[in-house]
């Protein structure tokens, strides 16, 4: 397709239109130099904007707009990586322009919380991919914050990828390193990119499935402790929590996985949705996981319960036992403090001596009466 066409198709302008559209941005715009990791011509938002061509990076100068337009003329398997994070309104604008993003894709973009997704605008296709990362904690408690969610947004187009991070973690920087180390994987063109994202998301996945896994061997072991009606049932109520924010993220992905590994998509060529298919694979894998950690968290809440009902029933047989015991003396003292003249022994020498003797072999006898069934 010819340079003109290609701005075309992704303009979604005429030629001459499209050209003067890219022209007149460049006006409105400082040129800098955007091979500086630390300097952005839209603010302090875009993290890196890198052009690739076969696969291999192309070290470019300019102004983004330039840098877009030199892509589209020479055409033919080269794109731009525009990487971004927490993009405001006023940085986010000049690129919907230049690169035809629609509105609605742009405005979840910006404002993120969005559930994972898949859409398709015309010609470019939106994706939202929900980063999870697992919070280190020395122990864990009622309040232990266990699971961190982010969120990346990827719009994908015949010659560019914009991806737009939300969150503290999830850096893509590791993940176009190892990209550029793989010529031939990045010479696909941004469908591989799409890929390489939704791959490594995934793969957090599980990571953060086999830490929380650790945090429930923990609580389930200190459950069936000797003392494990002493645990505290907020821990295992967190734990619930935070595998409940963990399954927001990894659950709703499924669909869109399997639109990208099945369905005809214009921007992903065939070749690559084998590898959709093979992450789709990977978070089966992590669902499964989380719906038997959800299962497990209710058993062991449910057999927390029922240790504590049981030790409730032991204190309260303790008890009624203590009670019977102090019944006698209590009921022997009662009848001797009614001040009547004539009482059984009263005047006797060895009276005294012989109730309290009564009292005490009544006691032992029902304490080991007691102890014999368990009661004591």
């Amino acid at each position: 397709m010819s340079m003109a066409g290609n701005l075309r198709k992704v303009t979604g302008l005429s030629k001459v239109g499209g050209l003067r559209k890219v022209a007149r941005l460049a006006r409105r715009r400082p040129r800098v130099d955007l091979s500086h990791p630390a300097r952005s011509p839209l603010g302090s938002s875009v993290v890196n904007c890198v052009t690739y061509r076969e696969g291999v990076r192309v070290p470019e100068t300019g102004e983004l707009v330039d840098v877009v337009q030199r892509v589209r003329k020479r055409g033919g398997g080269g794109f731009v990586w525009l990487g971004l994070h927490e993009p405001t309104d006023h940085e986010f604008a000049g690129i919907a322009e230049l690169f035809d993003l629609h509105p609605l894709a742009v405005e979840d973009a910006i404002e993120a919380h969005q559930r994972p997704k898949l859409e398709r605008y015309d010609e470019t296709l939106f994706a939202v991919f929900k980063t999870v990362c697992y919070v280190e904690h020395e122990k864990l408690t009622a309040t232990s914050e266990v699971v961190n969610t982010g969120e990346i947004m990827v719009f994908v187009g015949q010659d560019f990828v914009i991806t737009v991070r939300h969150g503290r973690h999830g850096s893509l920087g590791p993940l176009r390193e190892g990209l550029e180390a793989d010529p031939e994987q990045l010479a696909k063109g941004p469908a591989a990119v799409l890929h390489a994202i939704a791959d490594h998301v995934v793969d957090d996945y599980l990571s953060v499935t086999d830490s929380v896994q650790e945090d429930i061997d923990e609580v389930e072991t200190d459950v069936f402790a000797e003392n494990g009606a002493r645990v505290d049932p907020g821990r295992i109520y967190q734990l619930k929590r935070e595998l409940l924010e963990l399954k927001r993220a990894v659950v709703p992905l499924s669909r869109p996985l399997e639109e990208l590994a099945t369905r005809p998509i214009r921007v992903v060529e065939p070749e690559i949705q084998a590898y959709f298919r093979d992450v789709s694979d990977h978070l089966l894998r992590s669902k499964e996981q989380i719906s038997a950690f959800d299962e497990l968290l209710n058993s062991i809440l449910q057999a927390h319960l029922a240790q504590v009902t049981v030790a409730q029933n032991e204190d309260m047989r303790k008890i009624t036992a203590w009670a019977a015991i102090i019944a006698i003396p209590t009921m022997v003292c009662g009848v001797y403090g009614m001040n009547f003249k004539y009482m059984p022994e009263l005047r006797w020498t060895f009276g005294y001596p012989l109730v309290i003797g009564v009292i005490s072999v009544a006691c032992v006898l029902l304490h080991r009466g007691f102890r014999r069934n368990g009661w004591l």
